[in-house]
């Protein structure tokens, strides 16, 4: 006999797993994401070590644990789907994107941490599919520069666009243009990249570290994928080129 469980709550995140082997079990316990400690102990019997394990395994039930595999299930409740039925809801709280932002944390933490994670697990999932050579040259243009972080707030400004817009950006980023404001407005939405982890420490009052900790645990977290640039930023024929409207209008007037 076997059982995994874990209890992730707003102060704890924590496995304990136990297995009989005859007379004998073995738990194991401890902080999700290391390698825990671990207990043994014999009995007489088979039965009576059974019977002790059953109790331990009550026990943990009635202080929060839940088996694993259920909890895992809950985290992966959040569909992509979902998640962009969310992004239009928050689109639809106010005239401007720090509104929409505001409703969109506030109401995440009223959900349970699982689902403040699995938001969050879902929108990186989107988010990196924008991380491409194409989505870089066109934010090079629109703000006449664009360095690392900047790109990031630019891909997080088009993954609040939603869906359709988003997933057009994609295969054209000229697409993009009627979204594109006045000068003053820069096509940047650095404060999503932290919307969930704002809504843990108000739900929970903990801080960004804790958060982490339960996202990374919980994850599958894959690196960007390595882009081969077909643009170079010193090269305005290539880019003029690449993107004649972009340039056309923001090539000597970029935004920002």
């Amino acid at each position: 006999m076997e059982r995994s469980l874990v209890c992730i709550t707003a102060f704890s995140n924590k496995f304990w797993k136990i297995k009989v082997q005859g007379n004998m079990f073995i738990v194991s316990y401890g902080r999700i994401g290391t390698q825990g400690s671990i207990n043994t102990k014999e009995f007489s019997s088979e039965e009576h070590c059974l019977r002790e394990a059953n109790k331990l395994i009550q026990s943990k039930l009635k202080k929060g644990y839940r088996d694993q595999e259920e909890e895992s299930g809950q985290a992966m409740q959040m569909t992509e789907a979902e998640f962009w039925r969310l992004i239009d809801a928050a689109r639809q709280r106010g005239d401007y994107m720090e509104e929409q932002l505001e409703w969109l944390t506030a109401y995440l933490s009223r959900k349970s941490i699982h689902e403040i994670v699995h938001f969050d697990i879902q929108f990186n999932r989107v988010y990196q599919k924008s991380y491409t050579s194409d989505l870089w040259a066109a934010a090079y243009i629109i703000m006449g520069g664009c360095s690392d972080d900047s790109f990031d707030y630019f891909r997080a400004w088009l993954v609040f666009l939603g869906k359709d817009s988003y997933e057009k950006a994609l295969a054209d980023p000229e697409s993009i243009m009627p979204y594109l404001g006045k000068e003053e407005d820069v096509p940047e939405f650095e404060d999503l990249l932290t919307c969930a982890t704002i809504a843990f420490e108000e739900k929970t009052g903990l801080e960004q570290e804790d958060y982490l900790e339960i996202y990374y645990s919980l994850a599958d977290e894959k690196p960007d994928p390595e882009i081969d640039f077909d643009w170079d930023e010193d090269d305005e024929e290539t880019l003029s080129r690449k993107f004649p409207k972009l340039w056309a209008k923001y090539g000597e007037y970029p935004l920002g």
